[in-house]
Parts: structure tokens; sequence; C-alpha cells
């Protein structure tokens, strides 16, 4: 009864200050509780909230090891012409990673936030993509993102449920990097940027973590507070103006603070931090079986595919700045073929499901890329203007989404292991074509493995919701001459 007498007094408590737009929350992060809630579930549009994901995605690239704090990002004509908040890089400038985290963190700057986008996923849409599929692992069910930026898009939207979400899971993900949301002021080339947080340093407490406006959102705050034992994420959504959203998120500090928990931490962190990388377990000779040997000469057989890999690269795009592509070698893949025909004569073993790997993933799919005019973000209301409608899409990429985040636990097809990550989507591509839409919905993953000091990748098809599906694709798959295996991982 308490609880709900709670939910109705919130419900009813809307601060005169808000508009129709309000939405807040505040969650004790130790007990996982809702202490205060008004319509934390309705639609809104996040503003620049949204490069509090942007950041948690460049995070992702530093603890992988792709990115380090010193990687250049090269900035794009496009990247560039983004409208204030911004720092004014220019068309084939670079930007490192380190001052990139700064600039959206203090100046929450658009034109950075762009830059992080195409040199992480190779454009706009592949990293929005990103973005919203690494919202529902987090949890968070009612978001989707359109851009890095938190430009005007009417598709972007969020709850303040979902965005306290975020700012939890960021520092349970992340507490390494977590601590640049706390920085007062940044200077980057001889200028001087200052937090748009004003909290920092004036609440007890308060340690970050990011402000939004645009003005279909109104005034935006994430805000984290720890202090005397006590720990709580807030959010204000839909403020009047900067002062007002700040007084109504200090007094709901104030009144909730002392409710959370003082005792041990019970609730589990809504992303466990990444295990260290263990050694690949070496692929077993009864794995190696499940490769496919078409019934044509092996030399002319890796040739056709060396050849069907090169052709690939010019669709894929990857997320790395300078793209080195990968030639084939012919005379390493003509000694693992040698292999896999010799381990087909070896006596069979039963084939137990493959451990799942530490290891990174690719995962390729093919998006629409949307050309749409952007508004002001995170600047001052003068310069607002209204949601533009979307423009139709005009073109199609496919990408090759690096870093995408491994699978949820679930039924996977398993094709083949190749020699390099082209040729292991060129079979998957290939296996695709020939089903057609018995694969449709299923996606082409590719993994990473060692195996007596040579790096194969698995080329499998995950997404299977029963056993009894990943069976029936993989007996539709031989039957187009493709060997296969069903496992769940």
């Amino acid at each position: 009864m308490a609880g709900l007498a709670l939910g109705l007094t919130a419900a009813l408590s809307a601060p005169a200050f808000a508009n129709s737009k309000y939405s807040g929350i505040v969650v004790d992060v130790k007990s996982g509780r809702t202490l205060y809630s008004y319509k934390a579930d309705t639609k809104r549009y996040p503003a620049s909230l949204t490069k509090i994901m942007t950041l948690y995605v460049l995070f992702e690239e530093l603890e992988a090891g792709r990115m380090s704090l010193q990687t250049p990002l090269k900035v794009s004509a496009h990247a560039a012409s983004r409208p204030p908040s911004k720092l004014g890089l220019r068309k084939g400038s670079t930007i490192k990673v380190k001052d990139a985290i700064m600039a959206l963190v203090t100046k929450s700057a658009n034109d950075v936030a762009v830059v992080v986008a195409e040199n992480v996923s190779g454009s706009v849409p592949a990293f929005a993509k990103r973005m919203t599929r690494t919202a529902r692992q987090i949890g968070m069910k009612r978001t989707n993102f359109h851009n890095p930026s938190g430009l005007p898009n009417s598709k972007q939207i969020t709850t303040a449920r979902d965005m306290a979400l975020l700012g939890r899971a960021i520092q349970d993900r992340f507490p390494k990097y977590y601590k640049y949301f706390g920085t007062r002021s940044y200077t980057y080339k001889g200028r001087r940027y200052g937090n748009h947080n004003r909290l920092l340093g004036r609440v007890k407490g308060v340690d970050g973590i990011k402000t939004g406006y645009i003005r279909a959102s109104g005034f935006n705050l994430v805000t984290n507070v720890k202090t005397g034992g006590r720990h709580i994420v807030a959010v204000v959504m839909g403020g009047r103006s900067g002062a007002s959203r700040n007084a109504q998120m200090k007094k709901l500090i104030g009144q909730y603070l002392p409710k959370a928990t003082r005792g041990k931490r019970t609730a589990p962190a809504l992303v466990a931090r990444a295990p260290a990388v263990a050694a690949p377990k070496p692929l077993a000779y009864a794995e190696l079986r499940n490769v496919p040997v078409p019934d044509i000469k092996p030399q002319a057989q890796l040739i056709q595919l060396a050849q069907a890999s090169k052709a690939d690269q010019a669709e894929i795009v990857t997320g790395s700045i300078i793209p080195v592509p990968q030639k084939p070698d012919l005379k390493a893949m003509l000694r693992q073929k040698a292999l896999q025909v010799a381990s087909l004569n070896a006596p069979r073993a039963p084939v137990a499901a493959p451990r799942a790997q530490a290891v990174r993933s690719v995962k390729t799919q093919t998006i629409r890329v949307t050309a749409k005019p952007d508004a002001v973000a995170d600047a001052a209301p003068a310069a607002m203007t209204p949601d533009l409608p979307d423009a139709p899409a005009n073109a199609s990429v496919t990408v090759a989404a690096n870093n995408a985040a491994d699978p949820v636990p679930g039924w996977q097809v398993q094709i083949a292991a190749a020699e390099s990550e082209h040729a292991a989507i060129a079979m998957l591509k290939k296996a695709k074509g020939a089903l057609g839409s018995s694969l449709r919905g299923y996606d082409p993953y590719t993994e990473p493995v060692e195996s007596g000091g040579t790096t194969l990748y698995r080329a499998r098809f995950i997404g299977f919701e029963t056993k009894t599906a990943a069976w029936n694709a993989c007996s539709s798959l031989k039957r187009k001459r493709f060997n296969c295996y069903a496992v769940y991982q």
C-alpha cells in the first residue's frame, strides 16, 4: 500500500513549472526501486540526451581495443555541416577520441557526434541502428534512435524510464570512462567550454551526466547522485527553461535521495562488465568436418571463393577510419582445405555444441540511407526550429557493423569456418541467396576463433527461437549442398 500511495502521490504532483511534455523519474540504484515516477513511460524526444548512447557505443569501441583515446577521427563534410551546438570542425580535419568525448560531455557538440558515428559504423544510419540495438540489450524498450546527436527527428523517441536505465547502465558497464561526465570545463584549441550541466559542483553528490534541449522536447536532464552511502539516478524531461528544470531536479534529489537505501547493492548490474578475453578454444576436427566441400576441384573452388570475397569488399563498409582490404591467402586456404578433407576421413565423433567465445563479432545487414535536414540541438531557445519530416530513402548500403553486440542466447546454424572474414561473409551471402525467403529474418553472423595459430571465421545464421526452426533451416541448407549443424549458444 505504501508503494501504491507513493505512486499516486507522484502521479498527482506534476510540477507547476512544467509543460505538457514533462516526465520524471527517480530510481534507487542500489535496490532498483522506483522512488518517484510521473509519466515515466510516456514517449518523449531525447534531444541531446541521445549523446549518452553515442558515448556508450564509443566506450564499447575503446573497451574492445578497436580504438584508443588517441585514435584520430576523420571529419566529413556532412559532420562539419551540422548546426550548433558544435565545435566548428572543418572537413578533412581530425579530432582525437578523447577530445571527442570531452566535447560531447561538455559542449554537446553535434558535429562531433556525427564524426563519432561515421568513424565507428561508416555512416549515421548504421550507427543509429547499432544505438537502438544496444538500447534493447540494456532494456530500453521504448527508445528508437535515428541520429547520434539528438537533432530533431520525429521517429527518435524515448521515455524517462529508458533514460534512467541508460544512466545506470553506462556506469555499470564503463566505470573507467563514466568519470568524463563529471568534467566541469574543457579547453580545445585554446577555447574553453563549460559543461551544460549546471548542477555539477553545486549540488552535493552530483557527478553527471547530461542535458538536452530541442523545442519539441523542452529542457531535459539525466542526473547521477552519490552521497552518504546512497545512490540515485533522476531524470527530468520537458522543462520550460533550463533554470526551472534544474530547480525541479534539485527538488527531486532533496525529496527522494533520503529515501534511497544505504545498504549493500542488491539490484543486478544492468550490463555486466566485459570479462577478460580468454584464449579461444581451437577448432576440433569434428567441427572442421562441417565446413562444406563442394563437388569441384579444391583449388578451383578456393580461387572462386577468393574472387567472390574480393567482389564483396566493394559492398562492405567497415567502421575503421581507413579501410584495409584483406587479400585472400590462397596457399593458406589450400592448406586449410587439405586439413578439412583429411578430417573427413577421420573417425566421426559426436559434435558438441561449441563454447561461447569472448571475441568480437561482425554482423552484416542492409540498411537504407536517408537524407534529412536537421535543426538545432542543445543551443539557445531562439535558435530552435520545429521537427522536420523524414526525407525518402535514396540509397542502400551493405554494412558490416564492427563490434555488433554478441547475440542473445539462442539457436544458431553454422555452415562453415573460413580463413578470412570476407570469405565467411561470402559464404553466408551465397547460402542466403540459395535459400531466399527461407532464411528471411535470420541474421548472418561471423565469429573469429583461433586454431593452431590461425584465425578462422565461423559463418553462422542466428536468431532462431526454437531448435526445430534451426534444424529445419539446416535441412533446407543441406538440400542446397551446404553442410551445416545447429547449436544453442
